[in-house]
């Protein structure tokens, strides 16, 4: 349906889900006070607190909310077979569902096997106005499935996703976000995730394909549901315009999770030959502090740390978030670690390569920064046994390019 008509067609429809959602956030509310109430001690007792979170609050709500609101799913999609060798796989971050759409079709001639997105998949904060429906993420799916360019490009070729913060909560969230249950909920029927990823809080999923010698595993992070509140610097008119966060090496602060954590050990022990590992923010490159692992320094030498301990493999590393592309490489315990930046797909906040280079020097950057639309391919040679990182911009020429050995 042309975006209009979706837009059009709902408005009355939504201003009554908006309305019904007020009336169900304060029954919600009343039941869960009638329940401490309950569970309060007499008044001859010593008062005791009760901890009750905002997914524990939240959950009848949103239990009769998905009954009563259409679901925006992404539409159909083929399966990889498992027993595909991988030799192009394409990725992209940062699709604006209200701006042009013609970033699919440049991909889809790169003809690539699979194509991994890999946050802020939809703005779906834009125009939010705090309710806890997130109307306006609803919205954002609905009309990114509307876009004929992007359903004819999910018939043809395969896709996984994860998100970030846009398609996640609202700008830099993380996990103190008290409408997390309801937007994991929307991401994973827009998406059609496994039946895995809906059996466990946050979205991250891995997967291996491919014969023995050829075993690509694809391991999408999830950096939102559990990350830690980000430590903010103070305002100052001479701080340099490279973000306003600052580095938190506080033990109790997380990125990952304690289960996700867990699990990626896991997942790294298993048999693969090149492994994908896919975090919606930067992982290498401390030359900034907007988000970013940097932000959280123990954690990301525990990453790097835990990538270098993996079951013996190729390994490349896949970042989006920062609305301009680039390649980095870094050693760290004795190994050379590679990632390609892809971002954005169709929010471009500039097109001066320059300008953005030198206003961020960076030593573990081969190359400049392209601030221009840009999407990734990784391209691999098993009988090399080395990969190929490329960066192309929006008419599919070659921005920057690196291969390597593993």
């Amino acid at each position: 349906m042309p975006c209009h008509g979706y837009v059009t067609a709902r408005r009355q429809k939504t201003h009554a889900n908006l309305l019904n959602t007020e009336t169900s956030m304060r029954r919600t509310l009343l039941s869960a006070a009638a329940l401490l109430a309950a569970a309060a001690p007499a008044w001859a007792q010593t008062p005791q607190a009760i901890e009750v979170t905002p997914d524990q609050l939240l959950a009848p709500y949103y239990e009769g909310l998905v009954a009563k609101v259409e679901m925006p799913v992404a539409g159909p999609n083929p399966a990889l077979a498992p027993a595909t060798t991988l030799t192009r796989i394409a990725v992209g971050s940062c699709n604006h569902q209200s701006t042009s759409q013609h970033m699919w079709a440049q991909i889809a001639a790169a003809n690539p096997q699979l194509f991994l997105m890999i946050g802020d998949n939809v703005y779906g904060d834009a125009g939010w106005d705090g309710d806890a429906g997130l109307e306006s993420l609803r919205r954002a799916y609905g009309l990114q499935a509307s876009h004929p360019e992007f359903a004819a490009f999910r018939a043809r070729f395969p896709m996984l996703a994860t998100w970030d913060d846009h398609d996640f909560g609202f700008n830099d969230a993380g996990g103190s976000f008290p409408f997390r249950r309801w937007s994991e909920t929307l991401f994973e029927t827009f998406w059609g995730s496994s039946d895995a990823v809906k059996a466990r809080p946050g979205i991250y999923e891995s997967t291996i394909t491919g014969p023995e010698g050829k075993r690509v595993q694809v391991i999408l992070l999830d950096t939102r549901f559990f990350r830690s509140d980000l430590k903010r610097g103070a305002w100052s008119k001479d701080r340099q315009p490279l973000g306003g966060y600052l580095p938190d090496d506080s033990a109790a602060k997380t990125v990952l999770g304690d289960a996700q954590w867990a699990w990626l050990a896991g997942e790294l022990a298993k048999p693969a030959d090149l492994r994908i590992v896919v975090s919606s923010t930067q992982v290498l490159t401390t030359a900034h502090q907007f988000e970013g692992w940097t932000n959280f320094p123990a954690e990301r030498t525990r990453l790097l740390d835990l990538l270098g301990k993996r079951e013996a493999s190729g390994l490349v590393l896949l970042s989006g978030d920062r609305h301009q592309g680039a390649i980095y490489k870094a050693e760290h315990g004795g190994q050379t670690i590679w990632e390609l930046t892809s971002s954005s797909l169709n929010l471009s906040f500039g097109d001066d390569a320059e300008r953005s280079t030198q206003r961020e020097p960076d030593p573990l950057r081969l190359g400049k920064i392209y601030p221009v639309e840009n999407y990734g391919l990784v391209d691999i040679d098993w009988k090399a046994k080395a990969v190929t990182l490329t960066l192309k911009g929006n008419t599919s020429a070659t921005l920057t390019s690196e291969t390597f050995k593993w």
